[in-house]
């Protein structure tokens, strides 16, 4: 099981803003969405290439090239071209500070 990573402080990122951090190697996008944190994979399913930078509208991330649109609350794809869904990880808020776990090779 791998440990819980510090991202931000809970206060630093504002509604619709986020941060990609690594974690156990993994790059993961960290989304603020009404008040609350998600985590996915930064990766879009549909060719491999990163998805934090496309638009957030709503609890939906659209990727930048092919505008395929997936849920960053859990990861699922929502439109094509992408059929496969993101992986998401856990988050928790400890003293303040969020943090995420890989959590896939528990």
């Amino acid at each position: 099981m791998s440990d819980w990573v510090d991202v931000v402080t809970a206060d630093a990122l504002a509604d619709g803003e986020h941060v990609v951090v690594d974690v156990d190697g993994t790059e993961v996008a960290v989304f603020k969405v009404d008040g609350q944190f998600y985590a996915i994979e930064d990766v879009c399913s549909h060719d491999g290439a990163e998805i934090a930078s496309g638009e957030l509208q709503g609890d939906e991330i659209v990727c930048p090239r092919h505008g395929a649109r997936f849920c960053v609350k859990t990861g699922a794809v929502r439109t094509a071209p992408a059929y496969e869904d993101i992986h998401s990880f856990p988050v928790r808020i400890v003293d303040g500070r969020v943090q995420v776990r890989e959590d896939r090779w528990d």
